[in-house]
């Protein structure tokens, strides 16, 4: 299972297949994604809530220096792929995991100081106003956290964020024990319950109804990387909630290479913090990728920080088009490319492991997570 073809297997993607006429729509490759499973738990001691919530995260390690870091080794991606698991009642747990093949075959620098920017250029942002858009998919699968970043709908009581957004890699942030997420809905005026107030020219007010989180769990990948160049891989974490939330929800899937995705771009809604009580959405094309990460120059502003980014595609297996999220928004990055610095926004892949360990989280049963 060590052996260096296994490993290959492990930390490459399964190879995608596209249908003869691919290029008459855009289809999700298929996949077959490996096992992740539970091994051990351990209780830890109780964290103590003390770090600060970032609403972006910075690396010095862009593009060129992730392609050129080494392949973890298997024991490694066990143990990035391990996980904390926090309670509501501030219990924590860390579980070890194992990973398994069950078939061979697979398919499918920050520079000198300076401001830092996520508009590039024009503004090409949308803030979602009115009922008619805010509550229908796939915006109403756009959450905000607690903690200040966005998330999103991905089960009937699931939701996907940044890591960042409740560990800073050190420590649980303030208000991570109570956290709490979000659901935009209509403001009614005094005396107007259960009025019809959607022929209103003037937009409506929308207030937030909060959920608590059951429980939250975090890779040790980015805990122990501590959002450095390995860390920022494993940004991402899963919220379970205390009940479910009834709406429409998105499924997850294996990040397509970035030439497959349609037009090559991508999409996502979030809770930029320039614009509070908006839900803003936008696309943009991607720039550049690792087997870990992709990036590209979408405007965003902190708060957007874990954002579902999804594409829409042809579903072959169900014949309709079906959107998919395929990486979360991690934040703002300068870059030294060869002498001068450039920046990025930075989402993280999900990768055949990544949808293995996450789809196990939300499903609790490996079965039902083989196609990717």
């Amino acid at each position: 299972m060590a052996g260096l073809s296994t490993l290959i297997f492990l930390l490459c993607a399964a190879k995608d297949v596209l249908p003869s006429n691919s290029h008459w729509k855009p289809t999700w490759p298929s996949y077959r994604v490996p096992v992740i499973l539970p091994r051990s738990t351990l209780n830890l001691d109780k964290p103590q809530f003390d770090a600060e919530a970032r609403l972006e995260v910075v690396s010095p390690c862009g593009p060129e220096c992730h392609k050129s870091s080494r392949l973890p080794t298997y024991e490694e991606v066990k143990n990035y792929l391990s996980y904390e698991t926090l309670y509501a009642n501030g219990s924590l747990t860390e579980t070890e995991v194992g990973i398994y093949i069950l078939s061979n075959t697979g398919d499918g620098s920050r520079g000198k100081s300076r401001t830092k920017r996520q508009i590039y250029g024009y503004d090409s942002r949308f803030s979602i106003f009115g009922k008619d858009f805010l509550l229908n998919y796939p915006f109403s699968t756009s959450v905000k956290l607690s903690t200040g970043c966005t998330g999103t709908l991905v089960a009937e009581k699931h939701v996907l964020t940044a890591a960042h957004c409740i560990h800073d890699g050190k420590s649980y942030v303030k208000g991570a024990q109570k956290l709490r997420v979000g659901f935009l809905k209509p403001k009614l005026k005094d005396g107007s319950k259960g009025a019809n107030i959607t022929n209103s020219a003037v937009p409506e007010k929308m207030k937030f109804q909060w959920i608590r989180v059951k429980r939250t769990h975090v890779p040790k990948g980015w805990i122990k990387g501590n959002a450095n160049d390995i860390g920022m891989d494993y940004d991402y974490a899963l919220l379970e909630l205390k009940k479910p939330h009834k709406r429409k929800f998105m499924k997850i899937g294996v990040s397509p290479p970035a030439r497959h995705l349609p037009g090559g771009r991508i999409h996502f809604s979030g809770y930029d913090n320039d614009r509070p009580g908006n839900l803003v959405y936008r696309f943009c094309d991607v720039k550049d990728e690792t087997y870990d990460l992709l990036y590209q120059q979408c405007d965003a502003q902190p708060g957007a920080s874990g954002s579902g980014v999804y594409v829409r595609m042809w579903k072959r297996q169900n014949h309709k088009w079906e959107r998919k999220i395929i990486g979360i928004f991690s934040g703002h990055q300068w870059v030294d490319m060869n002498g001068t610095p450039q920046d990025f926004n930075v989402a993280v892949r999900i990768t055949p492991l990544k949808y293995a360990q996450i789809c196990y989280w939300i499903k609790g049963n490996y079965l039902d997570c083989r196609e990717g």
